[in-house]
Protein backbone atom coordinates (compact mmCIF):
# COMPACT_ATOMS: atom_id res chain seq x y z
CA UNK A 1 0.00 0.00 0.00
CA UNK A 2 1.18 3.50 -0.78
CA UNK A 3 2.08 5.87 2.03
CA UNK A 4 -0.93 7.75 3.41
CA UNK A 5 -0.71 11.54 3.68
CA UNK A 6 -1.93 11.54 7.27
CA UNK A 7 1.15 9.63 8.39
CA UNK A 8 3.57 12.34 7.42
CA UNK A 9 6.12 9.69 6.41
CA UNK A 10 7.03 7.84 3.25
CA UNK A 11 8.22 4.40 4.36
CA UNK A 12 10.10 2.05 2.08
CA UNK A 13 7.78 -0.34 0.27
CA UNK A 14 9.47 -3.62 1.14
CA UNK A 15 7.79 -5.33 4.09
CA UNK A 16 6.17 -2.12 5.33
CA UNK A 17 2.44 -2.40 5.83
CA UNK A 18 -0.11 0.36 6.22
CA UNK A 19 -3.48 -1.15 6.92
CA UNK A 20 -6.81 -0.56 8.50
CA UNK A 21 -7.14 -2.69 11.65
CA UNK A 22 -10.06 -5.10 11.68
CA UNK A 23 -10.95 -3.94 15.18
CA UNK A 24 -11.84 -0.22 15.55
CA UNK A 25 -10.25 -0.23 19.02
CA UNK A 26 -6.87 -0.55 17.32
CA UNK A 27 -7.22 2.78 15.54
CA UNK A 28 -8.01 3.82 11.98
CA UNK A 29 -4.60 3.21 10.42
CA UNK A 30 -1.83 0.94 11.68
CA UNK A 31 1.75 0.43 10.51
CA UNK A 32 4.39 -2.16 11.29
CA UNK A 33 7.28 0.09 10.24
CA UNK A 34 8.87 -0.10 13.70
CA UNK A 35 8.99 -3.90 13.61
CA UNK A 36 10.52 -3.89 10.14
CA UNK A 37 13.16 -1.32 11.04
CA UNK A 38 13.89 -3.09 14.32
CA UNK A 39 14.66 -6.29 12.45
CA UNK A 40 16.88 -4.35 10.08
CA UNK A 41 18.64 -2.40 12.84
CA UNK A 42 18.57 -5.28 15.35
CA UNK A 43 17.08 -3.19 18.12
CA UNK A 44 13.90 -2.90 20.21
CA UNK A 45 10.85 -2.07 18.00
CA UNK A 46 9.05 -0.13 20.73
CA UNK A 47 12.05 2.20 21.10
CA UNK A 48 12.02 2.80 17.36
CA UNK A 49 8.28 3.41 17.53
CA UNK A 50 8.73 5.97 20.28
CA UNK A 51 11.38 7.83 18.28
CA UNK A 52 9.21 7.80 15.15
CA UNK A 53 6.18 9.11 17.01
CA UNK A 54 8.24 11.89 18.62
CA UNK A 55 9.57 13.02 15.23
CA UNK A 56 6.29 12.87 13.30
CA UNK A 57 4.86 16.16 12.10
CA UNK A 58 1.14 15.38 12.04
CA UNK A 59 -1.78 17.61 11.18
CA UNK A 60 -4.08 17.89 14.19
CA UNK A 61 -6.98 18.49 11.85
CA UNK A 62 -6.49 15.01 10.42
CA UNK A 63 -5.07 12.91 13.26
CA UNK A 64 -6.37 13.08 16.80
CA UNK A 65 -4.10 10.50 18.41
CA UNK A 66 -1.07 8.29 17.81
CA UNK A 67 -0.61 5.18 19.93
CA UNK A 68 2.05 2.49 20.23
CA UNK A 69 0.57 -0.97 20.66
CA UNK A 70 1.82 -4.51 21.19
CA UNK A 71 5.43 -5.13 20.21
CA UNK A 72 5.68 -1.80 18.36
CA UNK A 73 2.75 -1.21 16.04
CA UNK A 74 1.93 2.46 15.54
CA UNK A 75 -1.80 3.22 15.40
CA UNK A 76 -3.36 6.45 14.18
CA UNK A 77 -6.83 7.80 14.87
CA UNK A 78 -8.70 10.21 12.65
CA UNK A 79 -9.73 13.57 14.01
CA UNK A 80 -13.52 13.94 14.00
CA UNK A 81 -13.32 17.15 11.96
CA UNK A 82 -11.38 15.23 9.32
CA UNK A 83 -14.06 12.60 8.74
CA UNK A 84 -16.77 15.28 8.58
CA UNK A 85 -14.69 17.17 6.04
CA UNK A 86 -14.32 14.02 3.95
CA UNK A 87 -18.07 13.39 4.16
CA UNK A 88 -18.67 16.83 2.71
CA UNK A 89 -16.11 16.04 0.02
CA UNK A 90 -18.12 12.97 -1.03
CA UNK A 91 -21.27 15.06 -1.36
CA UNK A 92 -19.55 17.81 -3.33
CA UNK A 93 -17.65 15.43 -5.64
CA UNK A 94 -20.63 13.30 -6.61
CA UNK A 95 -19.92 10.94 -9.50
CA UNK A 96 -16.24 11.96 -9.47
CA UNK A 97 -15.61 10.86 -5.90
CA UNK A 98 -12.85 8.28 -5.87
CA UNK A 99 -11.20 9.33 -9.11
CA UNK A 100 -7.55 10.37 -9.09
CA UNK A 101 -5.05 11.69 -11.61
CA UNK A 102 -1.95 9.84 -10.42
CA UNK A 103 -1.44 8.27 -13.86
CA UNK A 104 -2.61 11.14 -16.02
CA UNK A 105 -0.74 11.24 -19.32
CA UNK A 106 0.12 7.54 -19.21
CA UNK A 107 -1.17 4.98 -21.71
CA UNK A 108 -1.98 1.37 -20.91
CA UNK A 109 -3.04 -1.42 -23.24
CA UNK A 110 -5.23 -4.13 -21.74
CA UNK A 111 -5.61 -7.23 -23.90
CA UNK A 112 -8.27 -9.65 -22.76
CA UNK A 113 -11.02 -12.05 -23.78
CA UNK A 114 -9.29 -12.90 -27.09
CA UNK A 115 -11.33 -16.10 -27.39
CA UNK A 116 -10.76 -18.12 -30.54
CA UNK A 117 -13.33 -17.32 -33.26
CA UNK A 118 -14.23 -20.97 -33.60
CA UNK A 119 -17.46 -20.61 -31.65
CA UNK A 120 -19.51 -18.28 -29.43
CA UNK A 121 -18.28 -17.36 -25.98
CA UNK A 122 -19.06 -20.08 -23.47
CA UNK A 123 -20.05 -19.16 -19.93
CA UNK A 124 -16.55 -19.77 -18.59
CA UNK A 125 -15.23 -16.94 -20.75
CA UNK A 126 -17.36 -14.62 -18.65
CA UNK A 127 -14.81 -14.55 -15.85
CA UNK A 128 -12.15 -13.01 -18.03
CA UNK A 129 -14.64 -10.71 -19.73
CA UNK A 130 -15.78 -9.23 -16.42
CA UNK A 131 -12.36 -9.16 -14.74
CA UNK A 132 -10.89 -7.24 -17.65
CA UNK A 133 -13.77 -4.80 -17.91
CA UNK A 134 -13.58 -3.98 -14.20
CA UNK A 135 -9.80 -3.61 -14.31
CA UNK A 136 -10.04 -1.22 -17.26
CA UNK A 137 -12.50 0.91 -15.29
CA UNK A 138 -10.22 0.97 -12.25
CA UNK A 139 -7.30 2.06 -14.42
CA UNK A 140 -9.35 4.87 -15.94
CA UNK A 141 -10.45 5.99 -12.49
CA UNK A 142 -6.73 6.34 -11.67
CA UNK A 143 -6.01 8.54 -14.65
CA UNK A 144 -4.77 5.98 -17.18
CA UNK A 145 -5.64 6.36 -20.85
CA UNK A 146 -6.83 2.81 -21.51
CA UNK A 147 -6.78 0.99 -24.84
CA UNK A 148 -8.97 -2.11 -24.76
CA UNK A 149 -7.68 -4.75 -27.16
CA UNK A 150 -8.87 -8.13 -28.39
CA UNK A 151 -6.34 -10.48 -30.01
CA UNK A 152 -8.32 -12.08 -32.82
CA UNK A 153 -6.74 -15.52 -33.11
CA UNK A 154 -7.88 -16.25 -36.66
CA UNK A 155 -4.86 -18.21 -37.88
CA UNK A 156 -3.73 -21.79 -37.56
CA UNK A 157 -5.20 -25.25 -37.91
CA UNK A 158 -8.11 -24.47 -35.59
CA UNK A 159 -9.59 -22.29 -38.33
CA UNK A 160 -9.27 -25.13 -40.85
CA UNK A 161 -11.14 -27.38 -38.43
CA UNK A 162 -13.90 -24.79 -38.19
CA UNK A 163 -14.17 -24.68 -41.97
CA UNK A 164 -14.25 -28.48 -42.22
CA UNK A 165 -17.05 -28.67 -39.65
CA UNK A 166 -19.14 -26.06 -41.46
CA UNK A 167 -18.60 -27.72 -44.82
CA UNK A 168 -19.68 -31.14 -43.56
CA UNK A 169 -22.85 -29.68 -42.06
CA UNK A 170 -23.55 -27.85 -45.32
CA UNK A 171 -23.29 -31.14 -47.22
CA UNK A 172 -26.03 -32.56 -45.01
CA UNK A 173 -28.44 -30.02 -46.48
CA UNK A 174 -27.47 -31.31 -49.92
CA UNK A 175 -28.27 -34.88 -48.93
CA UNK A 176 -24.64 -35.92 -48.57
CA UNK A 177 -23.82 -37.85 -45.42
CA UNK A 178 -21.20 -35.99 -43.38
CA UNK A 179 -17.89 -37.44 -42.38
CA UNK A 180 -18.23 -37.53 -38.62
CA UNK A 181 -14.49 -37.37 -38.02
CA UNK A 182 -14.40 -33.97 -39.74
CA UNK A 183 -16.92 -32.45 -37.32
CA UNK A 184 -14.31 -30.98 -35.02
CA UNK A 185 -16.91 -28.55 -33.68
CA UNK A 186 -20.40 -29.96 -33.22
CA UNK A 187 -22.29 -27.07 -31.60
CA UNK A 188 -25.64 -25.85 -32.90
CA UNK A 189 -23.92 -22.76 -34.25
CA UNK A 190 -22.17 -24.92 -36.89
CA UNK A 191 -25.61 -26.06 -38.04
CA UNK A 192 -26.80 -22.41 -38.13
CA UNK A 193 -23.83 -21.31 -40.25
CA UNK A 194 -24.29 -24.18 -42.70
CA UNK A 195 -28.03 -23.57 -42.96
CA UNK A 196 -27.49 -19.88 -43.71
CA UNK A 197 -25.12 -20.80 -46.55
CA UNK A 198 -27.67 -23.28 -47.91
CA UNK A 199 -30.55 -20.81 -47.60
CA UNK A 200 -28.56 -18.12 -49.44
CA UNK A 201 -26.82 -20.18 -52.10
CA UNK A 202 -28.49 -23.58 -52.32
CA UNK A 203 -26.10 -26.18 -53.77
CA UNK A 204 -23.89 -23.63 -55.57
CA UNK A 205 -21.21 -23.81 -52.86
CA UNK A 206 -20.82 -27.59 -53.10
CA UNK A 207 -17.42 -27.25 -54.76
CA UNK A 208 -16.35 -24.13 -52.86
CA UNK A 209 -12.86 -24.21 -51.35
CA UNK A 210 -12.37 -24.81 -47.66
CA UNK A 211 -11.33 -21.17 -47.20
CA UNK A 212 -14.88 -20.10 -48.06
CA UNK A 213 -16.44 -22.18 -45.28
CA UNK A 214 -13.75 -21.08 -42.86
CA UNK A 215 -14.44 -17.42 -43.63
CA UNK A 216 -18.18 -17.89 -43.19
CA UNK A 217 -17.64 -19.61 -39.87
CA UNK A 218 -15.20 -16.97 -38.67
CA UNK A 219 -17.53 -14.13 -39.61
CA UNK A 220 -20.51 -15.71 -37.86
CA UNK A 221 -18.61 -16.63 -34.69
CA UNK A 222 -16.92 -13.28 -34.29
CA UNK A 223 -20.13 -11.35 -34.83
CA UNK A 224 -21.81 -13.44 -32.16
CA UNK A 225 -18.86 -12.92 -29.82
CA UNK A 226 -19.14 -9.15 -30.22
CA UNK A 227 -22.89 -9.27 -29.64
CA UNK A 228 -22.40 -11.20 -26.41
CA UNK A 229 -19.76 -8.72 -25.22
CA UNK A 230 -22.14 -5.89 -26.04
CA UNK A 231 -24.77 -7.48 -23.80
CA UNK A 232 -22.33 -6.92 -20.92
CA UNK A 233 -21.47 -3.39 -22.16
CA UNK A 234 -17.95 -4.53 -23.01
CA UNK A 235 -16.39 -2.87 -26.03
CA UNK A 236 -12.86 -3.10 -27.40
CA UNK A 237 -10.99 -0.31 -29.14
CA UNK A 238 -8.80 -2.61 -31.21
CA UNK A 239 -9.35 -6.06 -32.70
CA UNK A 240 -5.89 -7.24 -33.69
CA UNK A 241 -5.97 -9.99 -36.31
CA UNK A 242 -3.37 -12.68 -35.79
CA UNK A 243 -3.20 -13.43 -39.51
CA UNK A 244 -1.69 -9.97 -40.13
CA UNK A 245 1.42 -11.16 -38.31
CA UNK A 246 1.83 -13.70 -41.09
CA UNK A 247 0.78 -11.53 -44.03
CA UNK A 248 3.02 -8.64 -42.88
CA UNK A 249 6.03 -10.92 -42.43
CA UNK A 250 6.28 -10.36 -38.67
CA UNK A 251 6.45 -14.08 -37.88
CA UNK A 252 9.32 -14.59 -40.32
CA UNK A 253 11.04 -11.50 -38.93
CA UNK A 254 11.01 -12.92 -35.39
CA UNK A 255 12.28 -16.28 -36.61
CA UNK A 256 15.12 -14.62 -38.51
CA UNK A 257 16.24 -12.65 -35.43
CA UNK A 258 16.11 -15.74 -33.21
CA UNK A 259 18.16 -17.71 -35.71
CA UNK A 260 20.71 -14.91 -36.03
CA UNK A 261 21.13 -14.97 -32.25
CA UNK A 262 21.42 -18.76 -32.27
CA UNK A 263 18.26 -18.97 -30.17
CA UNK A 264 16.31 -21.00 -32.74
CA UNK A 265 17.36 -24.28 -34.30
CA UNK A 266 15.86 -27.16 -36.27
CA UNK A 267 15.41 -30.64 -34.88
CA UNK A 268 13.15 -33.52 -35.96
CA UNK A 269 11.67 -31.33 -38.67
CA UNK A 270 10.53 -28.68 -36.15
CA UNK A 271 11.97 -25.31 -35.08
CA UNK A 272 12.93 -25.03 -31.42
CA UNK A 273 13.43 -21.98 -29.22
CA UNK A 274 16.39 -22.23 -26.79
CA UNK A 275 14.34 -21.38 -23.73
CA UNK A 276 16.92 -23.20 -21.59
CA UNK A 277 19.07 -20.12 -22.14
CA UNK A 278 16.53 -18.26 -20.01
CA UNK A 279 16.16 -20.77 -17.21
CA UNK A 280 13.53 -23.14 -18.65
CA UNK A 281 13.83 -26.86 -17.99
CA UNK A 282 13.85 -27.64 -21.72
CA UNK A 283 13.68 -25.95 -25.11
CA UNK A 284 10.27 -25.32 -26.67
CA UNK A 285 8.92 -25.98 -30.14
CA UNK A 286 7.85 -22.78 -31.88
CA UNK A 287 7.19 -24.28 -35.32
CA UNK A 288 5.81 -27.82 -35.56
CA UNK A 289 7.13 -30.31 -38.10
CA UNK A 290 3.88 -29.65 -39.98
CA UNK A 291 5.05 -26.08 -40.53
CA UNK A 292 2.38 -24.62 -38.20
CA UNK A 293 3.72 -22.29 -35.48
CA UNK A 294 2.84 -23.00 -31.86
CA UNK A 295 1.21 -20.24 -29.84
CA UNK A 296 4.57 -19.01 -28.58
CA UNK A 297 5.86 -17.66 -31.89
CA UNK A 298 2.93 -15.42 -32.91
CA UNK A 299 2.58 -14.31 -29.28
CA UNK A 300 6.19 -13.11 -29.30
CA UNK A 301 5.58 -11.22 -32.55
CA UNK A 302 2.34 -9.78 -31.20
CA UNK A 303 3.97 -8.47 -28.02
CA UNK A 304 6.75 -6.98 -30.08
CA UNK A 305 4.05 -5.10 -32.02
CA UNK A 306 2.37 -3.84 -28.86
CA UNK A 307 5.64 -2.65 -27.35
CA UNK A 308 6.47 -0.74 -30.52
CA UNK A 309 3.19 1.15 -30.18
CA UNK A 310 4.67 2.98 -27.20
CA UNK A 311 2.41 2.14 -24.26
CA UNK A 312 3.63 2.88 -20.77
CA UNK A 313 2.18 -0.42 -19.57
CA UNK A 314 0.89 -3.60 -21.17
CA UNK A 315 -1.53 -5.87 -19.32
CA UNK A 316 -2.44 -9.36 -20.50
CA UNK A 317 -5.28 -11.28 -18.89
CA UNK A 318 -5.05 -15.02 -19.42
CA UNK A 319 -6.65 -18.19 -18.16
CA UNK A 320 -4.60 -20.63 -16.12
CA UNK A 321 -4.00 -22.76 -19.23
CA UNK A 322 -1.54 -20.09 -20.44
CA UNK A 323 0.77 -20.30 -17.42
CA UNK A 324 3.33 -22.49 -19.16
CA UNK A 325 3.72 -20.27 -22.22
CA UNK A 326 4.04 -16.87 -20.52
CA UNK A 327 7.71 -17.16 -19.38
CA UNK A 328 8.70 -18.37 -22.85
CA UNK A 329 6.92 -15.51 -24.61
CA UNK A 330 8.48 -12.90 -22.33
CA UNK A 331 11.90 -14.52 -22.81
CA UNK A 332 11.35 -14.35 -26.55
CA UNK A 333 10.46 -10.66 -26.37
CA UNK A 334 13.58 -9.92 -24.32
CA UNK A 335 15.72 -11.90 -26.75
CA UNK A 336 14.53 -9.55 -29.49
CA UNK A 337 15.97 -6.66 -27.50
CA UNK A 338 12.78 -5.31 -25.94
CA UNK A 339 12.08 -4.63 -22.25
CA UNK A 340 9.36 -6.57 -20.47
CA UNK A 341 9.32 -4.81 -17.09
CA UNK A 342 6.22 -2.89 -18.10
CA UNK A 343 4.31 -6.03 -19.09
CA UNK A 344 1.97 -7.34 -16.40
CA UNK A 345 0.20 -10.66 -16.71
CA UNK A 346 -2.99 -11.39 -14.78
CA UNK A 347 -3.84 -15.08 -14.53
CA UNK A 348 -7.29 -16.27 -13.53
CA UNK A 349 -8.27 -19.77 -12.54
CA UNK A 350 -11.04 -21.72 -14.18
CA UNK A 351 -14.72 -21.45 -13.35
CA UNK A 352 -17.34 -24.16 -12.96
CA UNK A 353 -21.11 -23.83 -12.93
CA UNK A 354 -23.65 -25.59 -10.78
CA UNK A 355 -27.26 -25.78 -11.88
CA UNK A 356 -29.89 -27.72 -9.91
CA UNK A 357 -27.08 -29.39 -8.02
CA UNK A 358 -25.36 -30.63 -11.17
CA UNK A 359 -22.27 -29.39 -12.96
CA UNK A 360 -22.92 -27.64 -16.27
CA UNK A 361 -20.55 -28.79 -18.99
CA UNK A 362 -19.03 -26.61 -21.69
CA UNK A 363 -17.52 -28.16 -24.79
CA UNK A 364 -17.58 -26.76 -28.31
CA UNK A 365 -16.50 -30.16 -29.60
CA UNK A 366 -19.32 -32.18 -28.05
CA UNK A 367 -21.99 -29.61 -28.81
CA UNK A 368 -23.10 -29.65 -25.15
CA UNK A 369 -22.33 -26.02 -24.45
CA UNK A 370 -23.50 -23.52 -21.85
CA UNK A 371 -22.94 -20.19 -23.59
CA UNK A 372 -22.23 -16.87 -21.93
CA UNK A 373 -25.36 -15.44 -23.54
CA UNK A 374 -27.34 -18.27 -21.88
CA UNK A 375 -25.83 -17.39 -18.52
CA UNK A 376 -26.80 -13.73 -19.00
CA UNK A 377 -30.34 -14.80 -19.85
CA UNK A 378 -30.53 -17.10 -16.82
CA UNK A 379 -29.21 -14.80 -14.07
CA UNK A 380 -29.08 -11.28 -15.54
CA UNK A 381 -26.30 -8.89 -16.47
CA UNK A 382 -25.67 -7.59 -12.95
CA UNK A 383 -25.22 -11.03 -11.41
CA UNK A 384 -22.87 -12.04 -14.22
CA UNK A 385 -20.72 -8.93 -13.82
CA UNK A 386 -20.62 -9.11 -10.02
CA UNK A 387 -20.23 -12.86 -9.48
CA UNK A 388 -17.28 -13.12 -11.87
CA UNK A 389 -15.43 -10.31 -10.08
CA UNK A 390 -16.23 -10.98 -6.43
CA UNK A 391 -13.64 -13.75 -5.97
CA UNK A 392 -9.88 -13.54 -6.36
CA UNK A 393 -8.69 -14.37 -9.86
CA UNK A 394 -6.15 -16.72 -8.24
CA UNK A 395 -8.85 -19.01 -6.89
CA UNK A 396 -11.19 -21.43 -8.62
CA UNK A 397 -14.70 -20.01 -8.92
CA UNK A 398 -17.85 -22.08 -8.58
CA UNK A 399 -20.69 -20.07 -10.03
CA UNK A 400 -23.90 -20.99 -8.20
CA UNK A 401 -26.69 -20.29 -10.67
CA UNK A 402 -29.46 -20.70 -8.09
CA UNK A 403 -27.80 -18.19 -5.74
CA UNK A 404 -27.32 -15.72 -8.57
CA UNK A 405 -31.05 -15.90 -9.33
CA UNK A 406 -32.19 -15.61 -5.73
CA UNK A 407 -33.96 -12.38 -4.79
CA UNK A 408 -32.72 -12.16 -1.22
CA UNK A 409 -29.84 -10.84 0.83
CA UNK A 410 -28.10 -14.20 0.40
CA UNK A 411 -27.35 -13.13 -3.16
CA UNK A 412 -24.22 -10.91 -2.95
CA UNK A 413 -25.19 -8.57 -5.79
CA UNK A 414 -28.77 -8.29 -4.52
CA UNK A 415 -27.41 -7.41 -1.07
CA UNK A 416 -25.37 -4.42 -2.23
CA UNK A 417 -27.98 -3.22 -4.71
CA UNK A 418 -30.67 -3.41 -2.04
CA UNK A 419 -28.67 -1.02 0.16
CA UNK A 420 -28.62 1.48 -2.70
CA UNK A 421 -32.34 1.05 -3.38
CA UNK A 422 -33.21 1.41 0.31
CA UNK A 423 -31.33 4.70 0.47
CA UNK A 424 -33.12 5.89 -2.66
CA UNK A 425 -36.42 5.14 -0.93
CA UNK A 426 -35.34 7.10 2.15
CA UNK A 427 -34.40 10.09 0.02
CA UNK A 428 -37.74 9.98 -1.79
CA UNK A 429 -39.52 9.92 1.57
CA UNK A 430 -37.47 12.87 2.83
CA UNK A 431 -38.35 14.84 -0.29
CA UNK A 432 -42.03 14.01 0.17
CA UNK A 433 -41.75 15.43 3.71
CA UNK A 434 -40.14 18.60 2.32
CA UNK A 435 -36.90 17.96 4.20
CA UNK A 436 -34.30 20.20 2.55
CA UNK A 437 -31.13 18.14 2.28
CA UNK A 438 -29.42 20.90 0.32
CA UNK A 439 -29.31 23.17 3.35
CA UNK A 440 -26.15 23.65 5.35
CA UNK A 441 -25.73 20.48 7.40
CA UNK A 442 -24.27 20.13 10.87
CA UNK A 443 -22.28 16.91 10.55
CA UNK A 444 -21.05 17.11 14.15
CA UNK A 445 -24.46 15.71 15.13
CA UNK A 446 -23.36 12.38 13.66
CA UNK A 447 -21.86 10.93 16.82
CA UNK A 448 -23.36 7.46 17.08
CA UNK A 449 -20.81 4.70 16.70
CA UNK A 450 -22.55 3.22 13.65
CA UNK A 451 -22.65 6.67 12.02
CA UNK A 452 -18.95 7.24 12.56
CA UNK A 453 -18.02 3.73 11.36
CA UNK A 454 -20.10 4.22 8.19
CA UNK A 455 -18.39 7.52 7.41
CA UNK A 456 -14.96 5.97 7.95
CA UNK A 457 -15.87 3.12 5.63
CA UNK A 458 -17.02 5.54 2.92
CA UNK A 459 -13.84 7.58 2.93
CA UNK A 460 -11.75 4.47 2.20
CA UNK A 461 -13.05 4.47 -1.37
CA UNK A 462 -10.50 6.78 -3.08
CA UNK A 463 -7.58 4.99 -1.45
CA UNK A 464 -9.00 1.62 -2.53
CA UNK A 465 -9.40 2.70 -6.16
CA UNK A 466 -5.80 3.90 -6.23
CA UNK A 467 -4.56 0.67 -4.67
CA UNK A 468 -6.50 -1.69 -6.94
CA UNK A 469 -5.34 0.14 -10.06
CA UNK A 470 -1.85 -1.11 -9.22
CA UNK A 471 -2.53 -4.51 -7.61
CA UNK A 472 -5.34 -5.58 -10.01
CA UNK A 473 -7.11 -7.30 -7.09
CA UNK A 474 -10.54 -6.42 -8.46
CA UNK A 475 -12.37 -8.68 -6.00
CA UNK A 476 -11.47 -6.29 -3.19
CA UNK A 477 -13.85 -3.75 -4.68
CA UNK A 478 -16.75 -6.18 -4.26
CA UNK A 479 -15.58 -6.93 -0.72
CA UNK A 480 -15.58 -3.21 -0.02
CA UNK A 481 -19.05 -2.64 -1.49
CA UNK A 482 -20.36 -5.45 0.68
CA UNK A 483 -18.76 -3.82 3.72
CA UNK A 484 -20.34 -0.46 2.87
CA UNK A 485 -23.74 -2.09 2.53
CA UNK A 486 -23.26 -3.88 5.87
CA UNK A 487 -22.20 -0.66 7.60
CA UNK A 488 -25.23 1.14 6.17
CA UNK A 489 -27.68 -1.55 7.25
CA UNK A 490 -26.25 -1.38 10.78
CA UNK A 491 -26.57 2.41 10.80
CA UNK A 492 -30.14 2.11 9.52
CA UNK A 493 -30.92 -0.38 12.30
CA UNK A 494 -29.28 1.66 15.06
CA UNK A 495 -30.28 5.17 14.05
CA UNK A 496 -33.69 6.50 13.10
CA UNK A 497 -33.04 8.56 9.99
CA UNK A 498 -36.09 10.84 10.02
CA UNK A 499 -36.52 12.28 13.52
CA UNK A 500 -38.26 15.17 15.23
CA UNK A 501 -34.92 17.00 15.19
CA UNK A 502 -34.69 18.59 11.72
CA UNK A 503 -30.94 19.26 11.97
CA UNK A 504 -30.20 15.66 12.93
CA UNK A 505 -32.51 14.41 10.18
CA UNK A 506 -30.71 16.54 7.60
CA UNK A 507 -27.34 15.23 8.78
CA UNK A 508 -28.46 11.60 8.60
CA UNK A 509 -30.12 12.04 5.21
CA UNK A 510 -26.87 13.60 3.97
CA UNK A 511 -24.97 10.58 5.25
CA UNK A 512 -27.41 8.38 3.34
CA UNK A 513 -26.86 10.41 0.18
CA UNK A 514 -23.08 10.06 0.56
CA UNK A 515 -23.42 6.30 1.05
CA UNK A 516 -25.62 6.03 -2.02
CA UNK A 517 -23.02 7.97 -4.01
CA UNK A 518 -20.11 5.75 -2.99
CA UNK A 519 -22.12 2.63 -3.76
CA UNK A 520 -23.10 4.03 -7.16
CA UNK A 521 -19.49 4.92 -8.00
CA UNK A 522 -18.36 1.44 -7.04
CA UNK A 523 -21.18 -0.08 -9.07
CA UNK A 524 -20.07 1.95 -12.09
CA UNK A 525 -16.59 0.44 -11.89
CA UNK A 526 -17.87 -3.14 -11.52
CA UNK A 527 -20.48 -2.56 -14.20
CA UNK A 528 -23.71 -3.22 -12.29
CA UNK A 529 -26.89 -1.17 -12.05
CA UNK A 530 -27.47 1.36 -9.28
CA UNK A 531 -31.14 0.48 -8.79
CA UNK A 532 -33.50 3.08 -7.36
CA UNK A 533 -36.22 0.52 -6.60
CA UNK A 534 -36.23 -3.23 -5.94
Amino acid sequence: MEALPILGINPPKHDIQLERPKQPDHGDISTNISLVLAKQEKTNPRKIAEKLVESMMLDDAMVSAVEIAGPGFINFRYATQYIYKELLHILSSGNEYGRNTVNRGKRVNVEWVSANPTGPLHAGHGRQVCLGATLCSLLEWSGWEVTREYYFNNAGNQMNKLGLSVRERYKEFLGVANETEKLHYAGEYIYDIAKQIYDDYGDSKFKAKLDYFTAQGEQYCFQRIKETLSMLSVKHDIFFNEDTLYSDGKIDEVLTILREKNLAYEKDGAVWFRTTEFGADKDRVIVKNSGEPTYRLPDIAYHKNKIERGYDRLIDIFGADHIATIPDVLAGVRSLGYPTEHIDVVIHQMVSFVKDGEAVKMSKRSGNVYYLEDLISDVGIDAVRYFFVMRSANSHLEFDLALAQEQSEKNPVYYVQYAHARIASLIRFAESENIDCRAQVNFTLLKDESEVLLIKKLIEFPELVLLLASTYETQQLCTYLNAVATAFHKFYHDCRVVTDDLSLTQARISLCIATKQVLANGFAIVGISALEKM
